[in-house]
C-alpha cells in the first residue's frame, strides 16, 4: 500500500465506502426483515452484522502470515469484491427463506440458515476493516476516523436510498458501492488482467441493480410472514424507510370493520386493502362523496366516542386508508385533519386511488404528514375529539422486550400532550386489541389513562373514563374533564343499543375487579398497588420506559399454569413467543460464536502470551459492549423522540458513529498516553454517559414540539459530545497493545 498523499486519499475513501456500505446493509436489513418477519429483529440483525465482522477480524488474525502488509492493497480489493459479491448472493438467498414460522426444531434450523446468509457479507466486511486498522501504513487515529465517518455517512444516505427504491433494489446499490471500494483499495498499481477483471465484476454487479429496477416484478421477497406472497393481486407496492406498502385490487365484499356490532345490517362495498409490512392492514373504500353509503361505519365499537354530543372540530392520528376520517365526516363532525407519519398513505388517498376514494375532495378534511406527538406539540389547534385507532400492528403486540417498532405514541408524556390539546369537555378515543375472555389485556391502555389523568390533577380517574369492547377491539373513550352527565348517558345508551360490552363506566361497576381497582386509584402509588402483582405488567408505560407492548414479565415464564393458558392467544401469548424466539436467536448466536471464534482462537491466543491476551481481550471487550449498551439505550430513549424506530437508527448511529471517528482522529493530536490522561479520559467518558439520563429527558421534553430537523440536530449534539469521548478508547488501545505484539491486533479489533 503506498505512503504518499494521493495513496492515502485513496484508501481512505476506500474504507469509507466500504464502512458506508456495511452500515447501509444492516439499516436496509431492519427494513427487510420487518417485512419478511416481524419488527422485533431488527437488533437480531445488528448482532449478526458484529458477528459477522468479528469473525472477519478472527479469519484475519489465524491466517496473519497470509494477511501480510506487503499483500495489504490485493488483500484489501479481494475482500471488498467478495463483500460485494456475497451481498447480492446473500440477499437472494435471503428472500427465499422462511424466517415466519411457529417454534420448533425445524424453526431453529432455519433461523440457523438465515443467521449464516445474513453473516456472511458482514464476515468479509469485517476482513475489510480489521486488515485497514491492523495493517496499513496510515496513523491508526485517521484511519479509524476514516471507517467510522463513513459508516456515519452510511446511516444518512440510506434514508435517502430507501426512499427511492425498494428494499431489495436498496441492497443491490450497497453490493455497487462494495465492489467500487475494491477498485479504489487495488489502485493503480494493480493494473492489467486483474483489474480488468475485477471492473468487470463491478459492471456486473451495476448491471444486476439497474436492470432489477427496469424489471416489472425485480427482487422481492417469496415469503413474507411465512406464507408465499402473490404479487400479481397488487395493483400498488411501494417502499420507503418506513415501510413497506401494498395495495390489493379492489373487490365486493362485506365492508371490513374493527369491532362490528352484532345487529350491523349485511351490505357489501367494493373495497382495497392496504397491507403495511406483509401483515396488518387497513380497508380503502370505495367512496364517492356520499357519506351515507359508508352508514355501516356507525356499528364499529371504534367509532363509539362519537356518541358524544357537540363534537365539530377533529382529528385522527394515523391515516392509513382513510376510514377513521371518513368516520368522523359521517358522524358530523365538520373539519378534520388527519395526521399520518407515512407519506405512502397520503399520496394514495390524494393521487393514487383518488379517482377510487373521493376521501381528499371532502370539504373540511385537511392531511398533515408528521409525526403526531410533535405535530400536536407544535400546532395551536384545539379540538372536540381526537381519534387514534389501531395504528400499530399485532406484530408489535407480540414483539416483546426486543422490539424496535412505533410506541412513543403509548407513553404518559406522549398523552398528555394530546390531552392538552383538547377543547373543554373534548375527549380523546385509543381502540386497542385484546384477547377475548381476558378483558383485563386492557389495563395497561387504562392505567396509563389514569397515569396521565394524574399528572393532569385529576383525583377521581373513573369520572374520566368509558370504556366498551366488541369482539377483539377495546375501545376507550377519555376527557381531561370529567365526563357530563348527557355524553355518559349517550356513550351508554349506544353501547347498549348496538350490544357492546360495558367495560368501565362512571355511572356503573366495572366489569373486572382489577380494572376497577385500576380506575379508582387516586395517586401514583394506588395506581403501582394496583397493577402489581398481576401476571402481566399492566404499569403505566412513559417515555423513559416506553414498552406499551411488552406486558410479559419475567416471572410468568416459570409459571406452568400460565404456560398452559389459553389466554396465550392474546398479549402474554404474543410476548410469551417472542421472549421463547429471543431464546432461540440468543442460542443460535452462542453456537455460532463458539464454533467460529471461541474454539479457533484458543490456540491462537495462547500462543500469543496469556496475559497479553487476557488483558487486551478484557479491555477491548469492555469498550465495545460500553458502546453497544450506550448505542441500544439511546436508540430505543430517541426512537420516542424521533418518532420512528427507522429515524433513531439512522441518527442515533450517525450521531455516535460520527463523532466517535472524530474522537479517535483527535486521539492522534492528543493521545492519553499517560496514566492520568487515561483516568481523566475515562472519568469524562463515564460521567458524561452516567449524567445523560438526568438531564436528557428535561431536554427531550423542552423539544417535543419542535420540527424533525431540529429535533434531529438536537439529538446530533447530545450524542457527538459521548462518541468523541468513545473515539478515544479503541486507538489508545490498539497503540498500546501494538507497542508490545501487534500480532493479535484483528483479533483485539473483532
Amino acid at each position: 500500500m503506498s505512503e504518499n498523499p494521493h495513496g492515502a486519499w485513496r484508501f481512505y475513501l476506500a474504507l469509507g465506502l466500504a464502512t458506508a456500505a456495511t452500515m447501509m446493509l444492516q439499516i436496509i436489513e431492519t427494513r427487510i426483515i420487518s417485512v419478511t418477519s416481524w419488527y422485533h429483529l431488527a437488533f437480531f440483525v445488528i448482532s449478526l452484522a458484529m458477528f459477522g465482522l468479528t469473525a472477519g477480524a478472527v479469519w484475519v488474525y489465524l491466517r496473519s502470515a497470509q494477511f501480510a502488509q506487503k499483500s495489504l492493497a490485493e488483500n484489501l480489493a479481494s475482500a471488498a469484491l467478495g463483500f460485494a459479491i456475497t451481498i447480492v448472493l446473500a440477499l437472494f438467498a435471503q428472500l427465499t427463506l422462511v424466517s415466519g414460522l411457529p417454534l420448533s426444531a425445524m424453526s431453529f434450523i432455519a433461523w440457523t440458515e438465515f443467521a449464516v446468509v445474513m453473516a456472511v457479507p458482514f464476515f468479509f466486511s469485517g476482513i475489510i476493516v480489521s486488515l485497514a486498522l491492523t495493517r496499513s501504513p496510515f496513523p491508526i487515529g485517521r484511519v479509524y476516523a476514516a471507517d467510522l465517518i463513513g459508516a456515519a455517512l452510511g446511516c444518512l444516505g440510506v434514508l435517502a436510498l430507501l426512499n427511492a427504491v425498494s428494499g431489495p433494489a436498496a441492497v443491490l446499490f450497497v453490493a455497487v458501492l462494495a465492489a467500487v471500494s475494491g477498485l479504489l483499495f487495488a489502485g493503480p498499481g494493480a493494473m492489467g488482467l486483474l483489474t480488468r477483471n475485477r471492473a468487470k465484476i463491478v459492471m456486473a454487479i451495476a448491471a444486476i441493480a439497474l436492470g432489477n429496477l427496469a424489471l416489472p416484478q425485480g427482487a422481492r421477497p417469496l415469503i413474507v410472514k411465512g406464507s408465499i406472497e402473490q404479487p400479481e393481486r397488487f395493483i400498488y407496492e411501494g417502499w420507503n424507510s418506513f415501510s413497506r406498502i401494498t395495495v390489493d385490487r379492489a373487490s365486493e365484499s362485506a365492508p371490513a370493520l374493527w369491532g362490528p356490532s352484532a345487529l350491523l345490517p349485511p351490505s357489501k362495498i367494493q373495497q382495497s386493502w392496504m397491507t403495511i409490512d406483509g401483515s396488518t392492514g387497513t380497508a380503502v373504500y370505495q367512496f364517492d362523496g356520499d357519506l351515507e353509503k359508508l352508514s355501516f361505519l356507525r356499528y364499529d365499537v371504534s367509532n363509539l366516542a362519537y356518541a358524544v354530543p357537540g363534537l365539530k372540530k377533529g382529528a385522527v392520528i394515523g391515516v392509513g386508508g382513510g376510514r377513521d376520517v371518513l368516520s368522523a365526516r359521517l358522524f358530523g363532525v365538520e373539519d378534520v385533519t388527519g395526521v399520518e407519519i407515512n407519506p405512502i398513505f397520503i399520496k394514495m388517498l390524494t393521487e393514487n386511488l383518488s379517482s377510487f376514494t373521493s376521501i381528499a375532495k371532502l370539504p373540511g378534511v385537511h392531511f398533515v404528514v408528521d409525526e403526531a406527538r410533535s405535530w400536536f406539540a407544535r400546532t395551536p389547534q384545539k379540538f372536540d375529539v381526537i381519534q387514534m385507532s389501531l395504528i400499530d400492528t399485532w406484530a408489535a403486540t407480540g414483539a416483546g422486550a426486543f422490539t424496535l417498532s412505533e410506541n412513543g405514541l403509548y407513553t404518559v408524556e406522549a398523552w398528555r400532550n394530546f390531552m392538552a390539546k383538547l377543547n373543554p369537555g373534548g375527549i380523546f378515543t385509543v381502540s386497542r386489541w385484546h384477547a377475548p375472555g381476558e378483558i383485563n389485556e386492557t389495563g395497561r391502555m387504562i392505567a396509563l389513562a389514569v397515569a396521565s389523568l394524574q399528572q393532569e390533577g385529576a383525583t377521581t380517574p373513573k369520572n374520566h373514563i368509558f370504556l366498551a369492547t366488541a369482539g377483539q377491539i377495546a375501545t376507550l373513550v377519555l376527557s381531561r374533564a370529567p365526563l357530563s352527565e348527557e355524553a355518559v348517558t349517550k356513550l351508554e345508551e349506544t353501547a347498549n343499543r348496538l350490544q357492546f360490552k360495558i367495560l368501565l363506566s362512571p355511572k356503573s361497576a366495572s366489569a373486572s375487579p382489577l380494572l376497577g381497582t385500576i380506575v379508582a386509584a387516586a395517586d401514583a402509588a394506588a395506581l403501582k398497588a394496583a397493577t402489581d402483582g398481576y401476571y402481566l405488567d399492566l404499569s403505566p408505560s412513559t417515555d423513559s420506559r416506553p414498552f406499551f407492548f411488552n406486558q410479559l414479565r419475567l416471572s410468568s415464564l416459570f409459571d406452568a399454569k400460565l404456560l398452559a393458558d389459553p389466554w396465550q392467544q392474546g398479549v402474554f401469548g404474543g410476548n410469551l413467543v417472542a421472549t421463547l424466539t429471543l431464546a432461540m436467536l440468543v442460542a443460535i448466536s452462542a453456537l455460532l460464536v463458539v464454533a467460529t471464534i471461541v474454539l479457533p482462537l484458543r490456540p491462537a491466543l495462547r500462543a500469543s502470551g496469556g496475559r497479553l491476551a487476557m488483558a487486551g481481550t478484557l479491555y477491548f471487550a469492555l469498550i465495545g459492549i460500553g458502546f453497544m449498551m450506550a448505542e441500544i439505550g439511546l436508540l430505543q430513549r430517541i426512537s420516542v423522540f424521533l418518532g420512528h424506530p427507522v429515524y433513531a437508527l439512522s441518527i442515533v448511529l450517525f450521531s455516535l458513529i460520527l463523532s466517535t471517528g472524530l474522537g479517535s482522529l483527535l486521539s492522534d493530536r492528543l493521545p492519553p498516553d499517560t496514566m492520568g490522561k487515561l483516568v481523566l479520559w475515562a472519568v469524562l467518558t463515564g460521567g458524561y454517559l452516567f449524567a445523560l439520563p438526568m438531564w436528557l429527558p428535561q431536554i427531550l421534553a423542552h423539544l417535543d414540539s419542535a420540527d424533525l430537523l431540529t429535533r434531529a440536530g438536537l439529538c446530533v449534539l447530545v450524542l457527538a459530545p459521548a462518541g468523541l469521548l468513545m473515539g478515544f478508547g479503541f486507538p489508545t488501545g490498539m497503540r498500546l497493545v501494538s507497542a508490545l505484539d501487534a500480532g493479535p491486533t484483528p483479533w483485539f479489533w473483532g
